[in-house]
């Protein structure tokens, strides 16, 4: 089953990239970078043919980055005439191909890269794929709420759903959601406790819940975009000399409600720690909006009542 969905994601990427490399080559997620390095090196010599003749001793690798569905790794190659690059190897966390749906990512990245939004893919292999390497920081929860940047996440925002990606335009949140909770919902542990704690969520007040917002929602007649649904702070960077942010990683992406774009990104405000009360408060809420709406001039006064955007307190 994996393997199928690692060719199919392949063959998407390169019906719409003809000019990306590809190699079927896996890395081994849970070794640490050192005992990764000569795999990657083969990886490096297999989709760039220009590194074939180079030795191990060209190359280096640290970790930038990693999460529960991705591990970053910054590979740096010194050429032959001395001249240093600097890429990103970007492995997929195990059995992340059930929560995410990777061939749609691989099919909306050329869009987005080419409206200036991410790290350019560069080749993909079997169980990842290699982008430039973005000079810049991760922003932290806290960066968010910043004036200025936060201004600047709301004009990029509004860049990024702006961008067209071919296929169905149909909002996939729904489906996401069900598909989702028919995972959750059928899961087993081999530890007791953790099966005893599983067996106390109900369900079915979830799946009762889930389908009354539906409901609901379907009453708002919400406009449709391409959203991230994912924008938390480990998806922005930053470079501060150049005063440049990025919005990386689009694994989640999708067409959506644009409401629930925005409003998933304000949750994001509270951390890893879930800390809701830091959520922004309607006047920040009213400062990203004008940046969105309005980027040129965000200082006139944007009347929220007809924009359908979410407001706290409404």
């Amino acid at each position: 089953m994996g393997a199928v969905n690692i060719w199919n994601a392949i063959e998407v990427a390169e019906s719409h990239t003809s000019d990306i490399p590809s190699s079927s080559l896996t890395i081994d997620h849970s070794l640490p970078p050192s005992d990764m390095k000569p795999r990657i090196v083969e990886l490096c010599k297999d989709l760039f043919k220009k590194w074939s003749n180079l030795d191990e001793s060209h190359f280096s690798v640290e970790r930038v980055s990693g999460g529960i569905t991705n591990l970053l790794l910054k590979v740096s190659v010194v050429e032959k005439n001395g001249n240093i690059v600097n890429i990103t190897v970007r492995l997929y966390g195990p059995n992340t191909e059930y929560v995410i749906n990777r061939e749609r990512e691989l099919q909306a990245i050329p869009y987005l890269s080419a409206a200036g939004f991410g790290a350019k893919l560069l080749g993909i292999f079997a169980n990842g794929m290699v982008q430039s390497f973005i000079d810049a920081r991760t922003l932290a929860p806290p960066d968010m709420r910043e004036p200025k940047l936060a201004a600047e996440i709301a004009k990029q925002l509004r860049k990024f759903h702006q961008v067209d990606i071919p296929g169905s335009k149909e909002p996939q949140l729904w489906n996401d959601i069900f598909k989702f909770y028919g995972k959750a919902s059928n899961l087993n542990f081999d530890d007791f406790e953790e099966q005893k704690k599983y067996e106390t969520i109900s369900f079915k007040e979830i799946i009762s819940e889930i389908i009354e917002l539906k409901e609901l929602t379907g009453c708002l007649d919400a406009p449709v975009v391409y959203a991230h649904n994912d924008l938390l702070s480990g998806n922005l960077m930053l470079n501060d000399d150049e005063e440049r942010l990025y919005i990386i990683d689009f694994e989640y992406g999708s067409y959506s409600y644009r409401g629930f774009d925005i409003g998933n990104h304000f949750n994001e405000y509270a951390g890893y720690d879930c800390d809701y009360s830091l959520c922004p408060n309607k006047d920040e809420q009213h400062h990203f909006f004008r940046h969105y709406l309005d980027p040129e001039r965000p200082e006139e006064e944007v009347n929220c009542d007809g924009c359908q955007m979410p407001i706290a307190g409404r």
